[in-house]
């Protein structure tokens, strides 16, 4: 395509019944928040309107869609993924312009993306059901996933090409049709992905995408268009308002929240390995994943030895622009971000005790944040307690690890936490006993790969899980079928 190559700006558009829609109305400068003197697009936002005619145009394509065979579905995601692969380094090159996630972590996201196609690709040629023996010698009964019908999928600016396409994947492979509504800080990037995707010429009506204000777009998919599910990641106070929205309606919905993850570290972990691990857990994509490490609780026996390698290895977490190859992390996303991110660092510097910061490495106007990691504050403080979002760690100390499974489990949230340690029984007993929905031992608390169930306890997600084989139970529905053959 060449229109991030050649330094064109990209305007946000709607794709609605496989025709692209110009959105009407004055149109905001979107600009690259590693360096917001350089503009990269234009974003229009769309109406109630827009949303409803997209849901319509998704019900006439779920009408064709849902008649498709497994394999022929499947070629289509074949297609999507090829496409997408062609297209990785101007997909990569524009989202990190757009949110500021450094250019190597974003090639490997879209990467992640291909690997999803790929496997719900795959699930096309799966068994959808089982057959159940009768009491009735003469009945065959059995059940069959049959798809949901129109799926409203809402996305976060974090991971702009991963997390949509985790959701339209198994959504399409189940035989759904999809509107897509993306967040305010991806528009451009989705808008480009949807370009990708339509070389796999789906049928018209099948794949969506609506660009607007949550309050606007999502309230409509919500409260008035006629839709059979919702599928949500963002905040945990938006994920309640879905969450109740649906339960009025009777509609399935699925919330991935928030997180404040912990990385247990105990006396006979190899500082040497797990220090760089807890780093790149915390501070890769500014702290911007509600799977990043976010409190660190050391046992007291290693924790001088733990504060000295962090001290030293800091100096390497630098922050520069996006398409530095060399960045470590880049800038938050957006001046609303900076703007609640440097809150909590001045409450940092106020409060608590700076053990060690990671340099800034640029000249660049931006909206960069340096890493933190923090101690001097109790359990309760907001700074271990509230969701950051951002290059912000905190570190506790402990007696021993049952104190330290206690305070993991002090917490709103459950989304994923780590530990690290070479003695088998205490990280059996940290699986059995934390109150989390992913649980790691010597790795990161972030990374979970795309053929595992995602997702969380406590307020961190609903009752499903995304991902894997488990996303396929959220976007169908089970029918269970009885035949009686001597009649």
């Amino acid at each position: 395509m060449g229109l991030i190559t050649k330094g064109l700006e990209v305007v946000s558009q709607n794709y609605i019944a496989g025709e692209w829609r110009s959105i009407q109305g004055e149109g905001q400068a979107v600009f690259n928040p590693s360096n917001t003197l350089e503009k990269i697009g234009e974003m229009y936002l769309s109406t109630a309107e827009d949303v409803l005619e997209a849901v319509a145009a998704a019900h006439a394509g779920f009408m064709i869609w849902k008649k498709k065979s497994g394999s022929e579905k499947s070629s289509y995601l074949y297609k999507m993924a090829d496409a997408l692969e062609q297209e990785s380094e101007e997909v990569a090159t524009l989202a990190s312009k757009e949110m500021g996630k450094p250019i190597g972590e974003m090639l490997g996201e879209v990467m992640r993306g291909v690997n999803l196609l790929r496997f719900y690709a795959a699930e096309g040629v799966r068994p959808t059901g089982e057959v159940i023996p009768s009491t009735d010698a003469d009945v065959l009964q059995y059940t069959k996933r049959v798809p949901l019908g129109v799926v409203g999928i809402i996305t976060p600016w974090n991971f702009p090409v991963a997390i949509p396409i985790w959701k339209i994947a198994p959504a399409l492979i189940c035989g759904n049709s999809v509107v897509w509504k993306p967040a305010e800080h991806g528009v451009l990037t989705a808008t480009f992905l949807m370009k990708v995707f339509e070389k796999a010429n789906l049928p018209k009506g099948v794949l969506n995408l609506v660009i607007g204000k949550g309050s606007v777009v999502g309230q409509t998919l919500l409260e008035e268009a006629e839709i059979h599910a919702i599928s949500f990641t963002g905040s945990t106070a938006t994920g309640k308002n879905v969450a109740s929205a649906c339960a009025k309606r009777n509609i399935k919905y699925q919330t991935e929240m928030g997180g404040k993850n912990a990385a247990i570290v105990l006396n006979d972990a190899n500082l040497e390995k797990t220090v760089p691990i807890i780093l790149s857990g915390a501070f890769r994509s500014a702290g911007q994943k509600c799977t990043a490490t976010s409190r660190i609780i050391v046992e007291k026996g290693i924790y001088p030895k733990f504060i000295a390698a962090v001290q030293e290895a800091m100096s390497a977490i630098t922050v520069q622009e996006a398409l530095n190859n060399q960045a470590y992390l880049g800038p938050v996303a957006s001046k609303a971000q900076f703007d609640t991110v440097s809150e909590y660092t001045q409450l940092a510097r106020k409060e608590g005790e700076i053990i060690a910061e990671g340099p800034l490495k640029t000249n660049q106007k931006g909206y960069y944040i340096q890493p933190l990691v923090v101690g001097g504050v109790s359990a309760k403080h907001r700074l271990v307690q509230e969701e950051i979002f951002g290059p912000v760690a905190t570190v506790l100390q402990v007696d021993d690890v049952e104190e330290a499974i206690e305070l993991c489990n002090d917490s709103l949230y459950g989304l994923s936490a780590s530990i690290f340690t070479n003695n088998i029984n205490k990280a059996m007993q940290f699986i059995d006993n934390v109150e989390v929905g992913m649980v790691r031992v010597n790795q990161e608390t972030s990374g979970v790969e795309y053929q595992a169930p995602f997702g969380g306890m406590k307020w961190s997600s609903s009752h499903t899980r995304e991902q894997g084989q488990a996303a396929l139970d959220f976007y169908s529905q089970v029918k269970t079928c009885a035949i009686k053959h001597q009649f």
